[in-house]
């Protein structure tokens, strides 16, 4: 970091004992500080005080994209003609849940396939075709129709966004706050034939760990969740172990979320069922939209053996252990829980990146992992009784994130990344 960054940072940490103005402001010292005493109350007052977005969007911006990547990686890319159905077995086989894709007729970046593109799909044919149909269909449907797909059943086309790898990190933060968006695809231009080069994809977790990793001023990241009053608190959408999986896809899809935390009719949290579940849990990699009916907790029973756990924190926590979560383990969201484990609250990545760069004054997306209109639970007295593979009973009860199950979390696209298709 040069002297000039140095400065920045030093400006923006707020001191509890403030400096006080140099002698020749006045003759009276007094009456000088009085004064200097009076402005800083004002400002604070007025909210002109130094954040932490200060020190944070210097740091930022001595990094480019490309410093966040990997030192050695391999990406998947997928053409447009593919059939979903080959897409579905490429992710599967490499056990990944994303992929950028590539039109070959014309030559550039198209977008990319993630698992919110197979939901639209399960509740498009769910909702209009039989089975059987459905399975005809799906043996011709190419990736380039699932756009067709978003127009049959409402649901806006996904924006087409990218950024220079050697743009730097700053903007990459501020075009995933803008756009909403859990994922950033980083697009070259050939400097001989002037077309597009997809060189990777940086996701919100792979830069909160370069963040966590690299940036020192933790003084600014000590306040708790309580008082930075960061993630969602009313209006949560959940479910029970005994509700069908397909009311839980019309909540992604309805809702435009990415997870649902799994409760008991006490409000303990016992799961958290994600959209990528609906590709890891079988319930299309083993029959391609059969079993929707059967119940969450059946579903999660489907699980692979190396699910990473469902990561909890409390209001009491602060961004700089929940940076040390994210240090450690791969973490894209984590349930705020009371000393009894139930339910008060999400903070989702998105949610930690858009304070990082607006602070207090930027405003939860829809596009987080929960809902901001009315709660669709389906509490039953059945789901209690019913086992969930996957969690660890014990509550949070330190200052620190936890973790209900701690096992390595499996990969994304962006960190395992084969050979082009």
């Amino acid at each position: 970091m040069n002297a000039n960054a140095n400065d920045n940072a030093n400006i923006a940490e707020l001191s509890s004992q403030p400096s006080p103005p140099p002698a020749t402001e006045s003759l009276d010292p007094v009456a000088s500080y009085s004064a200097w005493r009076k402005k800083k109350d004002t400002e604070t007052l007025q909210g002109t005080q130094p954040q932490p977005q200060a020190a944070m969007e210097s740091f930022l911006k001595q990094h480019s994209a490309y410093d966040v990547l990997p030192v050695s990686y391999r990406q998947i890319v997928l053409d447009t003609t593919l059939l979903v159905k080959k897409a579905l077995s490429v992710l599967m086989q490499y056990n990944i849940v994303s992929a950028p894709l590539w039109d070959s007729t014309k030559r550039k970046f198209a977008g990319m396939l993630t698992a919110t593109d197979f939901i639209n799909l399960i509740q498009f044919y769910y909702s209009h075709s039989s089975y059987s149909a459905a399975i005809r269909e799906m043996d011709q449907f190419q990736i380039s129709q699932l756009r067709d797909v978003e127009k049959l059943i409402g649901v806006p086309p996904p924006e087409l966004f990218s950024l220079h790898p050697l743009q730097s990190l700053y903007d990459a933060c501020q075009l995933l706050v803008e756009s909403r968006a859990h994922r950033l695809p980083l697009v070259d231009v050939d400097s001989e034939t002037g077309e597009e080069m997809i060189v990777s994809v940086l996701t919100q977790y792979r830069i909160l760990k370069f963040i966590a990793m690299n940036y020192q001023d933790e003084k600014t990241l000590r306040q708790p969740l309580s008082e930075l009053k960061i993630g969602i608190y009313t209006d949560l959408a959940v479910a029970d172990l005994s509700s069908p999986v397909m009311s839980v896809i019309d909540m992604f899809v309805k809702r435009r979320i990415s997870s649902v935390p799994i409760v008991d009719e006490d409000g303990v949290v016992l799961n958290v069922f994600e959209t990528v579940d609906v590709m890891v849990c079988t319930l299309v990699k083993a029959g391609v939209y059969r079993d929707l009916d059967l119940c969450v907790a059946e579903a999660l029973l489907r699980r692979p053996e190396d699910f990473a756990g469902v990561h909890t924190c409390t209001l009491n926590d602060s961004l700089s252990s929940i940076f040390g979560t994210i240090r450690k383990s791969q973490v894209h969201r984590l349930i705020v829980v009371d000393s009894g484990n139930k339910l008060k609250g999400i903070v989702s990545l998105s949610d930690i990146m858009r304070y990082l760069i607006k602070g207090n004054d930027a405003k939860p997306s829809s596009t987080t992992n929960t809902a901001t209109t009315t709660t669709a639970s389906t509490t039953t007295s059945t789901s209690s009784s019913m086992p969930d593979p996957n969690f660890n009973p014990a509550p949070s009860s330190t200052s620190t994130a936890t973790e209900l199950n701690k096992q390595e979390e499996p990969p994304v696209a962006e960190e395992v990344t084969p050979t082009s298709f």
